[in-house]
């Protein structure tokens, strides 16, 4: 039991004289009690004792952090890690069973891999959700989450982790466990743009009519074609305009080509 002394006092006119019902734990606190009394010193004290210290670790619960790779090696270090559960999103049915395959091979005697959910198409709000009851990581293989699911993703604090190729989603999460893992290099997305319509022009090729739906873009900037949240097409932006005129950046709200 911890030094949490339970018992009672009676409640006499001097001690109700000149004070609040707000300053009652102060004034209690204050006449003290050198231990238990006789009559709660047995199963009532040690029920009230318990249900404290339940409450103190629901309470640490909602303060933990949900598990990530960056996490992984210190936790086994201190050997507090015995599972790692994943979400597994991806473009096609094929990758998806090779990348969740590969992951469930590398569980070894201390930790075991488990895939909590794998699935074609973009990481949504559901997933997200998923990895936070079940203290998942989010691995995505060409597929890329939706505006809404990163949100709640950052609320949560959910480790998403997006990958193009399948070695290096399998040696990123085997070095974790191995507590060798790299720095992770962030993308820093600085805008979001929706492909209106599409021209084809003679000697120049296909051109994208689009409109900056959130943040701004800027040329020479890499750029993903994302279709329901599939990537088909990285590369850099060959040009940037505004109407007939070349442009720098263009921000949220306008249009572009």
């Amino acid at each position: 039991m911890d030094t949490t002394i339970w018992g009672r006092i009676p409640l006499t006119q001097s001690l109700v004289q000149g004070f609040s019902a707000g300053d009652a734990t102060r004034k209690f606190q204050d006449v003290g009690l050198d231990g238990l009394s006789s009559k709660y010193s047995g199963d009532e004290a040690k029920e009230i004792a318990n249900k404290r210290e339940q409450l103190q670790r629901e309470q640490e619960l909602r303060t933990t952090k949900h598990i990530t790779l960056d996490e992984i090696g210190r936790r086994i270090a201190i050997g507090n890690f015995q599972e790692l559960n994943v979400i597994v999103k991806g473009d096609v049915d094929g990758s998806i069973e090779a990348l969740s395959d590969s992951l469930i091979k590398l569980s070894t005697e201390e930790i075991q891999v488990n895939i909590k959910h794998k699935a074609v198409g973009q990481i949504s709000e559901s997933d997200i959700l998923l990895a936070a009851a079940s203290n998942a990581i989010v691995i995505g293989f060409q597929v890329r989450p939706s505006l809404s699911a990163r949100k709640l993703a950052e609320k949560e604090q959910i480790d998403i982790r997006l990958y193009s190729i399948i070695y290096d989603a399998i040696e990123e999460v085997k070095s974790a466990m191995e507590g060798m893992l790299t720095p992770e290099i962030k993308e820093d997305i600085i805008g979001t743009l929706e492909i209106i319509e599409a021209f084809k022009i003679t000697k120049v090729g296909t051109i994208a009519g689009c409109m900056v739906r959130e943040g701004k873009i800027k040329r020479n900037s890499k750029v993903r074609l994302i279709r329901d949240g599939i990537v088909i097409y990285s590369g850099e932006l060959g040009s940037l305009k505004r109407f007939k005129d070349e442009a720098k950046e263009v921000v949220s709200g306008l249009e572009c080509g």
